[in-house]
């Protein structure tokens, strides 16, 4: 199971339920925190780590469907298994095109939940480090001149030197040292990864398609 940063929250008025889920969890070295409401979850503090959320369908008040909604509208990504004991297939097809993990139905097996789990929080840490290497990746190009960015995207584009040289009317031979000034900055080890350091930063618009 995930690695000790990682955290499940589980969201059931079922206090029985609750409980169990939260020992199976513990019994696999995993953190978990325990809420009643939605409302609960709502006042709590996110967790650090790689997260992922079992949420019941059917809750007082706001539905888990409600939250899945309300997450995805907050562009708060966070992966969810949905559990239920009055689930139907219009119902979990909805829940899962919206990205959920998995859509259970009460009683689970332990370990369908475990393996969904184990989905959700290998997502989940995935996705921070796709964040934290852009967030290096822009701080990266900010610290390229205002001519080596200019020359950077041009590389991107396909330009040759003799080309960007004479599009902005300075010399090959300087256009070859902001580049490679540019390469070193950005830690592109060849012109194709730095071509796909411009694709993450989205530096260059997608062409127009066609009617």
């Amino acid at each position: 199971m995930p690695d000790a940063s990682s955290t499940v929250l589980v969201i059931d008025d079922d206090a029985e339920l609750r409980s169990s889920v939260g020992r199976l969890l513990r019994s696999v070295g995993v953190t978990v925190q325990l809420f009643g409401s939605i409302a609960d979850f709502l006042r709590s503090d996110p967790p650090d780590g790689p997260t992922c959320l079992v949420l019941d369908v059917r809750l007082p008040g706001q539905s888990g469907l409600d939250l899945q909604r309300e997450l995805a509208e907050a562009n708060r990504e966070l992966p969810i298994i949905f559990i239920t004991g009055h689930g139907d297939i219009p119902m979990s097809v909805q829940a899962m095109k919206r990205g959920a993990i998995e859509f259970l139905t009460k009683p689970f097996r332990d370990q369908d939940l475990l393996e969904a789990i184990q989905l959700g929080l290998f997502r989940d840490r995935e996705r921070r480090e796709n964040e934290k290497d852009l967030v290096d990746l822009r701080e990266r190009f900010g610290s390229l001149s205002p001519r080596e960015r200019e020359i950077m995207i041009q590389v991107a584009r396909g330009r040759l030197s003799k080309q960007i040289a004479h599009d902005i009317g300075i010399a090959e031979a300087t256009v070859k040292v902001h580049r490679s000034r540019a390469m070193q900055k950005m830690k592109a080890g060849s012109l194709p990864e730095l071509g796909r350091m411009v694709d993450k930063l989205k530096l260059v618009p997608d062409k127009p398609q066609r009617s």
